[in-house]
């Protein structure tokens, strides 16, 4: 029988802890985002009999992965036990244990026993132990993190457009594990529990469902890349941005009891490309996506004449292993064929998916108004992107793509988009003191990819 233990001191009581395992939303943030894991059912909670249903990408498979648990003490642990999947025997004991500082000590203990006996867990078990403790201390890293950001704020009630999409479902999972309440609008029937029916393009939405909220965060938008921009397409892209917007901002309007916030989405797209650095002082530029952004930020003028705290989130290229632009780089990265696109010279204005998360966040409690840059401190040229990318997943990354290449495959987006030169600073979030998780690109890129190196931070033991 193989035998695993992390621990890891937490600034938080155990019952908090336990809490924020117990809130929806809590799996997904513990799910690493380098591997291929998908919730697929869940019944329940923490509670014994509680059950879930995951899958495991293996190559083009899917590996089903069933647990029930089977133990659970309120406040201090819980357990779950494999029923099926690629282990013979896993056990997963969660601990929450007190300190007497009135913090607390996490502990995951995993028994596991391998399909094919004691020959096959010698061989297997020096390579499984790594890959466990590298998930763990992404968990253990992932839930001091989002306690620290949470430690102190008031619940709020935030309604979210967009939020089955890449960030919006990080940012739901975030929320609702720190005790908010999210209120998913969404556009198709049935409703999720708790969302409340809207569909701009028809001008319908259960307004009622939107009184008595403390914020919106607005996500919703035909996304840009992989298409060719084609006047019927660029049509789509402005109205899904200008008219959805407007009809949001006038519907909050409208509410006896409209919310304090709407932090409305909008793109670093707004000030064009560039050679110099820019801020939110900076003028907007030239070009399709500058003219999108601006009527897209138009567009809350309702909201704004209603009193309402309007902040238009510029944001910048968003890194995360399970969607937006680093997404549909890996494969091709893996594989040794990653390269730069034209000169490589462009600047490229970037942010991790948690900033992204932690920046909405902290604007959620924040008197700032307008717009505001959400970015790295730190932007790259597009040569240094594909160098650290490659660098950190050890692969070469020799290619390069001619611009009259991706200008015939791609045409205007490829211009806009792919060529452009942006070296977007996040002047008003520095200003405001706002803790960036990740600052560099190696240390976002390391932490999204589970290349991140360990450190004694927590104590770990292994045995079989």
């Amino acid at each position: 029988m193989a035998h695993f233990i992390l621990r890891t001191p937490l600034p938080a009581t155990a019952e908090e802890v336990f809490a924020w395992h117990e809130r929806p939303g809590a799996l997904e943030r513990l799910l690493p985002p380098w591997q291929d894991v998908r919730l697929e059912r869940s019944q329940g909670g923490l509670e014994v009999g509680a059950r879930r249903v995951l899958s495991l990408g293996v190559g083009p498979l899917r590996v089903p992965l069933h647990a029930v648990h089977t133990a659970c003490e309120p406040g201090r642990s819980f357990q779950d036990t494999m029923q099926k999947g690629p282990f013979r025997h896993w056990k997963h004991h969660h601990r929450f244990l007190p300190r007497d500082d009135q913090g607390s000590v996490l502990e995951d203990e995993v028994e596991m026993g391998y399909h094919g006996g004691r020959l096959v867990e010698k061989l297997a078990h020096p390579f499984v132990h790594p890959s466990l403790r590298r998930m763990f201390t992404f968990r253990h890293r992932r839930t001091r993190q989002d306690l620290e950001r949470h430690a102190g704020k008031p619940t709020l009630r935030v309604a979210v457009t967009g939020a089955s999409g890449f960030v919006g479902r990080g940012l739901s999972a975030f929320l609702t594990t720190g005790g908010h309440t999210v209120v998913r609008l969404e556009r198709r029937r049935p409703l999720s529990p708790g969302a409340v029916y809207w569909d701009p393009s028809r001008q319908e939405v259960d307004a009622a469902g939107l009184e008595g909220l403390d914020a919106v965060i607005h996500l919703a938008g035909e996304n840009l890349a992989g298409h060719r921009w084609t006047p019927a397409f660029k049509q789509k892209i402005v109205q899904s941005r200008r008219e959805a917007t407007a009809f949001l901002a006038q519907t909050l309007a409208g509410l006896k009891t409209p919310p304090k916030t709407l932090l409305s989405g909008s793109a670093i797209g707004w000030y064009g490309s560039s050679e110099a650095p820019v801020t939110e002082e900076s003028g907007s530029g030239r070009g399709f996506l500058a003219e999108v952004c601006r009527e897209w930020e138009d567009a809350t003028r309702a909201a704004e004449e209603a009193g309402i705290r309007v902040v238009h989130m510029r944001i910048g290229v968003v890194l995360g292993a399970q969607g937006g632009a680093l997404a549909s780089m890996l494969p091709a990265f893996r594989m040794g064929l990653g390269g730069t696109l034209g000169s490589g010279r462009q600047g490229t204005s970037w942010i991790s998916r948690e900033d992204t998360i932690g920046a909405m966040h902290a604007l959620l409690y924040s008197d700032l108004a307008g717009p505001v840059n959400l970015v790295s401190p730190n932007p790259v040229t597009n040569e240094e992107l594909t160098r650290t990318l490659a660098r950190v997943l050890g692969r070469p990354a020799f290619m390069r793509l001619e611009p009259w290449l991706l200008k015939m495959a791609f045409g205007e987006m490829a211009e806009e988009a792919l060529l452009a030169s942006q070296w977007v600073l996040p002047a008003r979030l520095q200003q405001a003191q706002f803790p960036f998780l990740y600052p560099d690109l190696e240390g976002a890129l390391r932490a999204e990819l589970g290349r991140f190196t360990l450190t004694p931070e927590a104590s770990h033991a292994a045995r079989t």
